[in-house]
């Protein structure tokens, strides 16, 4: 099989021949129909947090596929199920956070495409039982990007309590942020859109934004408080500088939501309005395979859009180099 590896961080993958893997007790081998490509994968790749994976691995945790073959053990999943390779690639199953529905933050978990081979592949292993399934009426084309930044946007959605006719500035409209301002329109909120490029400002309005501002071209701390300050602020913006915007747009009582990893890492948070004005600061990371589940579910009853194009995995250096330089509208899906 043709998968992309990295086989040393900060430098190309490379495309290699390897065996189609044979699965273990526990785990499903999936024939991979498409895989989504997540700025967490370039970060990977070069190896920009302070925990970085072992080359060589393969990257990729928004992969779609349809399960041939399962190890010992396995019950829950059959051959022919089309299932989800999301970042939660395995949590343990019995420390207090997957106990209690907060499985994306067990520390035993393993990650796919970071801690263990992801879907940058024609074949992936994958733990069956985090294998999620991908309902009839979502294609993987669509299935891939919901997988990661469908589930991601999501849940931060969910942990920030959105109330009907609250404002939620998304600040950031790609692959999360145009998912984003979809979730946000469910529960009722005014949305504003933030980002600095007008074709992303458009996409957003055509997905139901109420407002959008350019942020390279008005002040957007200063514009979101001509429309009455926003009451919720969700970061998906891989630049520090969002984050500063992002909180000082907020409201009292308002809640910033923290969910892009800028390679820097740094935010910086006034003490003092931070007390005074009762602002919340939310770290969202990813969502449970329930998430997941609720995602495809909204997606199959046609409440969301997702907005992508495809490419071949052999263009998978190309593809990184044009979500660093902005060029993407929203996500881009290796078709296998």
């Amino acid at each position: 099989m043709k998968a992309a590896v990295v086989t040393e961080l900060g430098q190309p993958l490379e495309l290699q021949e390897r065996p189609v893997p044979d699965p273990g007790p526990g785990q499903a081998v999936v024939r991979i129909e498409a895989s989504g490509l997540c700025h967490t994968d370039i970060h990977a790749a070069h190896g920009d947090w302070p925990v970085k994976p072992a080359p060589p691995f393969v990257p990729g945790h928004e992969g779609v596929g349809i399960i041939t073959g399962l190890g010992e053990g396995v019950t829950e999943r059959a051959v022919g199920d089309r299932v989800a390779i999301a970042w939660l690639g395995h949590a343990c199953g019995h420390c207090r956070y997957c106990i209690d529905g907060r499985e994306t933050l067990c520390e035993r978990q393993e990650n796919s495409g970071y801690s263990i081979d992801g879907a940058y592949a024609e074949y992936a292993l994958v733990d069956a039982a985090f294998a999620v399934r991908v309902p009839e009426g979502v294609s993987p084309v669509d299935a891939a990007p919901l997988s990661c930044a469908g589930v991601t946007s999501y849940k931060s959605v969910k942990v920030a309590h959105v109330q009907p006719g609250e404002k939620v500035a998304v600040f950031g409209i790609g692959g999360l942020g145009h998912l984003a301002v979809q979730y946000a329109r469910l529960v009722g909120a005014v949305v504003i859109a933030v980002d600095i490029d007008d074709a992303k400002l458009e996409l957003a309005t055509s997905l139901g934004a109420d407002h959008v501002v350019n942020a390279a071209e008005v002040d957007p701390v200063t514009a979101i408080a001509t429309l009455g300050g926003a009451d919720v602020s969700l970061a998906y913006a891989v630049s520090p500088t969002s984050f500063d915007q992002a909180f000082a747009s907020l409201n009292r009582g308002g809640r910033l939501v923290c969910v892009a990893l800028p390679a820097e890492g740094v935010m910086s948070i006034p003490i003092f309005l931070t007390v005074l004005k009762g602002i919340q600061i939310i770290g969202s990371i990813v969502g449970t395979r329930q998430d997941l589940a609720e995602v495809f579910d909204l997606h199959a009853r046609g409440r969301t859009r997702v907005i992508a194009e495809t490419r071949r995995l052999d263009q998978v250096n190309e593809a990184m180099a044009q979500v660093l330089a902005g060029e993407v509208s929203a996500r881009l899906v290796f078709e296998m």
